[in-house]
């Protein structure tokens, strides 16, 4: 997978985004770019890799998409976000994606506008950014950690990943830090072609999905093993390093100093021989935070109302437009002596889709296909349920 298969509205109509994209009162319409064929040729390099083994995966790309929509029964809000946890707000000089979802998202935006947290953020939040520009936005978010970023009306196009080798991940053992969507879609397909995963979540901070619709969290995670493991005493951080030697991948959505202060360094692991998948908002080097929603839209992949205001594409398409990649690099074969650091910015593989399509595409007759998906293959795991059994099973013995 070196390049985007040419967009098709077909690859778009067949991917279950179409009608959850536009104005709630309005015709369902067609995003911009070419993220469902690009999900598609994702798809097809996943094939590639497992077409020779016991496990092969052979999804529709451009079906996953708008999967999670499928066990939710929601649909589009326009300028709310299929979710409800994101909103388009207006600024003095352009558009802010902003979301509200984490347990102290209240308080971080009461915080940027200098007014006490309410059980409704949004008619003071909304009332402050119009009167700030994006650039005074996305500086203060930044600082803050809020999830969100102003909505461009051009971004540069950045480089895909690749050429891309296929590579057989059966056998491998998976680690996997993430949490949500992205990380733990990327999990169930290497799964799915083979390979061992290990879920890996801390006693004061497990997956928030677990909390979402079961099924879908079933879905992702059905035939996986449970580890909790606390960095806060020795025994923990002993055990997070061995398990993380052991791994062949490993999975992980956090910025880089957060899994150092675990006393795991993603570099070091990587000059062993280990693959990394690393998956941020903006890439390892950049501070900021962000959800499917926020990120999508920042990155400039919005619907726009005949009026020109923006509208969200989707359900979160980054999240498993991002999760495809993943596993695509991960399924892989690395180049050199060593292994892998593939550094996966949300922002810019949302980006890397956008290819002047029009905005502004109402769809009147077709109908398009619905949010569809698949059907969960086994039973998720109970939180840590596999710890000592995990553990036991791979050697690691603890102090």
């Amino acid at each position: 997978m070196s390049s985007i298969r040419p967009n098709s509205t077909d690859d778009w109509l067949d991917s279950g985004v179409v009608p959850l994209t536009g104005a709630p009162d309005g015709p369902p319409m067609i995003p911009p770019g070419a993220a469902a064929s690009y999900a598609r040729s994702l798809s097809g390099h996943i094939s590639d890799a497992t077409v020779d083994t016991p496990f092969h995966v052979d999804v529709d790309g451009a079906a996953l998409l708008g999967e999670r929509a499928s066990f939710t029964s929601r649909t589009r809000n326009g300028a709310i976000s299929v979710g409800r946890s994101c909103r388009l707000l207006p600024s003095s000089d352009g558009w802010i994606a902003v979301s509200c979802a984490r347990e102290d998202d209240a308080s971080l935006l009461s915080a940027l506008i200098s007014q006490q947290a309410t059980d409704n953020i949004w008619p003071e939040l909304t009332h402050w950014i119009a009167q700030h520009t994006d650039s005074e936005f996305d500086y203060r978010a930044m600082l803050l950690g809020i999830a969100g970023g102003s909505v461009p009306s051009v971004r540069t196009q950045p480089t895909l990943p690749g050429p891309l080798v296929p590579r057989s991940v059966h056998g491998m053992l998976v680690v996997d830090f993430s949490a949500l969507w992205a990380g733990p879609l990327c999990a169930q397909l290497l799964g799915a072609a083979g390979a061992r995963v290990v879920k890996v979540e801390t006693p004061t901070r497990l997956d928030g999905s677990r909390y979402g619709d079961r099924e879908f969290y079933r879905l992702l995670h059905a035939g996986h093993e449970s580890v909790v493991l606390d960095p806060g005493t020795e025994t923990g951080r002993v055990a997070l390093r061995k398990l993380v030697d052991a791994a062949d991948i490993v999975i992980e959505a956090s910025r880089p100093r957060a899994l150092r202060n675990f006393g795991l360094d993603a570099e070091s692991s990587v000059a062993s021989g280990s693959t990394w998948i690393s998956i941020t908002a903006n890439g390892r080097a950049s501070d900021r935070v962000g959800f499917g929603d926020d990120i999508a839209a920042s990155s400039g992949l919005v619907a726009r109302h005949s009026d020109g205001s923006p509208l969200f594409v989707g359900d979160a398409i980054a999240d498993p437009l991002t999760g495809l990649t993943a596993a695509a690099v991960a399924m892989s074969q690395p180049s050199g002596s060593t292994g892998k650091l593939w550094d996966l910015s949300m922002s810019d593989i949302v980006a890397c889709t956008l290819d002047g399509s029009p905005s502004h595409q109402y769809l009147e007759s077709i109908v398009p296909s619905k949010p569809h998906g698949r059907a969960p293959q086994g039973e998720a795991p109970i939180s840590g349920a596999d710890t000592s059994y995990v553990l036991r099973s791979l050697g690691i013995e603890l102090p």
